[in-house]
């Protein structure tokens, strides 16, 4: 019983050791030199502006629910796609229903202007 995890506690084991071995021999080779700049904030190349506490507007999580929404999408289309010709015509109207109420949610947040930024 144990023979057929044998494979999977390996991988795991020098997953492991990899991990912590590339740390280890980063910090031996370079130790860290701490600057003001090396200190800062990297927020996709643009410096800090503002404070930590600043708040943002709803709008920013709304496209982040649409976002999330439209990769489950993805998810549930993508296995969807490859079981195509075992599902049939049953499979093929089921994901048109699904399409149908996601493109209606879309098209509800685009004319409430969740999409729009001021």
């Amino acid at each position: 019983m144990m023979r057929e995890y044998l494979s999977l506690v390996l991988l795991a084991v020098f997953v492991i050791v990899n991990g912590v071995g590339m740390i280890l021999i980063s910090h031996l080779i370079l130790p860290p030199r701490p600057t003001p700049v090396k200190q800062t904030p990297y927020e996709s190349g643009m410096p800090p502006i503002g404070t930590v506490r600043e708040r943002f507007s709803v709008k920013f999580y709304l496209v982040a629910m649409l976002f999330i929404v439209f990769d489950i999408e993805t998810v549930f289309l993508i296995p969807w796609g490859v079981a195509f010709r075992q599902l049939g015509l049953f499979g093929l109207v089921e994901m048109l229903v699904f399409i149908v109420i996601l493109l209606v949610g879309y098209a509800y947040a685009w004319k409430r202007g969740a999409l729009e930024w001021d």
